[in-house]
């Protein structure tokens, strides 16, 4: 999954003055632990948290700090000087969990290392699978056009039962890891990116099971808008929005909506269900396909706003006085999201909302309300540090979650031995569009 993503854009100087600097190697408060590469990590991420903190925890951090280092001094002792990143990196999963912001948080190395791809759209070996947990294995969110995998005939809601011969188990609940023998994050993400050989078991509904040997090959690291289609006569076009971490996000939407028009789609469902967020400016903007939209963001010190007018980042008077009724899309629309749809991809769902579409889903992750800053860590990792709290005007709050209008869990059963997307079927519904078992779906009009 990718995991959640707001930053402030670069212009934002007043605040980048205002202490996000780093110190690495800092002595552990409150403890006489020995100095080690466990003790440094956590001296290290804990001042980022309480020099920029600005979310809407109300945990004390300084005192859940200083429990934790004594934790951390104790599980360290046998070790002593050589007590390890990865100790220190357990004890801050444990105390930023109990600190209860899920907007702030740890990424190991090869995490951080995915992260850095994506936001720096670089070229990397990929199997072009974007995956998400769900029960009973893993689920093909979609497949790059001209992948390994698309090359090799995998398709979108393919269920991945193995990999490799083992077997790959469901959702892990937050808070928790993986099991023994199962799949960690990084395996999970290794899937998504790798130069090697894998051996995937594949379910699909009507077919038996199959394996296919998948190995990656260089394609960019963030993935685009792709348009799927749905209805009778191409009437009804789905665009799966995977994620806003790519910096022409906004763009590449905006002309897949105007490609859409010319081509005389009348209704519009973007699917958000496993995107997991990006760059705030990107999903502000390309939400205003449906009305302006102005996001207000406190920080500790000032604030900022982020503006988007007619499918691009708009000027912040311009977009103030635009008419609500200026809009890109002015047919019917809806959006599913899910439990996977976090941060920027909730605000992107809370301002389409707003602009007249139907929420269909599950209710989502609860991170809209907030972003966050990324500080290198000294283990080469990262930690995202909520720092602004979100307002849609005056000083009333985003929520934290959305809910939809038309509840449509994704029945995993149904999908993998029907082909049936209940979620979809009921966007459709919603949009007044007769429902075919399942609705057709192909990549062109």
């Amino acid at each position: 999954m990718c995991l959640p993503l707001h930053r402030p854009p670069a212009r934002v100087s007043r605040w980048r003055r205002l202490g996000a600097t780093l110190l690495t190697g800092a002595t552990l408060a409150a403890t006489n632990a020995a100095a080690s590469p466990a003790s440094d990590l956590y001296a290290a991420a804990t001042k980022a948290v309480r020099d920029n903190y600005h979310g809407w925890s109300t945990q004390n951090f300084r005192s859940l700090e200083t429990q934790y280092a004594r934790h951390l001094a104790r599980a360290c002792e046998p070790q002593g000087e050589a007590c390890s990143y990865d100790t220190g990196r357990a004890v801050l999963s444990e105390l930023l969990a109990d600190f209860g912001d899920a907007h702030t948080y740890v990424r190991d190395p090869e995490g951080a290392a995915r992260y850095r791809e994506s936001e720096q759209e670089r070229v990397v070996p990929r199997t072009g699978l974007r995956l998400a947990r769900v029960q009973g294995g893993l689920l093909v969110a979609s497949v790059a056009a001209g992948s390994p995998a698309d090359l090799l005939g995998v398709r979108r809601f393919d269920l991945i039962t193995q990999v490799n011969g083992q077997a790959v188990g469901g959702p892990i609940p937050t808070g928790q890891v993986a099991p023994a023998g199962d799949f960690g994050p990084n395996d999970f993400a290794r899937l998504e990116r790798t130069g090697q050989a894998i051996d995937l078991t594949l379910r699909r509904a009507g077919e038996p099971e199959q394996t296919v040997k998948v190995i990656g090959l260089p394609l960019p690291a963030s993935d685009r808008p792709a348009p799927v289609w749905a209805g009778a006569e191409g009437r009804v076009a789905v665009i799966d929005l995977p994620s806003f971490l790519s910096t022409d996000t906004a763009a590449a939407f905006l002309a897949q909506v105007r490609q859409l028009q010319a081509a005389g789609v009348r209704s519009l469902i973007v699917d958000l269900r496993f995107n997991g967020g990006g760059n705030l400016q990107q999903c502000v903007a390309a939400a205003s396909i449906f009305g302006p939209v102005v996001y207000n963001a406190s920080y500790a010190v000032g604030g900022f706003s982020y503006s988007g007018l007619d499918g691009r980042e708009g000027a912040y008077l311009d977009t103030v006085f635009a008419s609500p009724s200026r809009r890109v899309w002015n047919g019917p629309a809806a959006i599913l999201i899910g439990p996977d749809t976090a941060s920027c991809a909730e605000v992107f769902a809370y301002y389409a909302q707003k602009g007249g579409a139907r929420l269909v889903g599950e209710a989502t992750k609860g991170v809209a309300n907030s972003g966050v800053l990324l500080r290198n860590l000294p283990d080469g990792g990262l930690i995202a540090v909520t720092v602004f709290r979100g307002y849609a005007s005056g000083d009333v709050a985003l929520p934290a979650r959305l809910t939809p209008d038309v509840p449509a869990p994704l029945d995993i059963d149904l999908l993998t031995t029907q082909g049936r997307d209940t979620g979809l079927e009921a966007a459709l519904i919603v949009l007044g569009e007769a429902v075919t078992s399942p609705p057709t779906l192909t990549t062109s009009p």
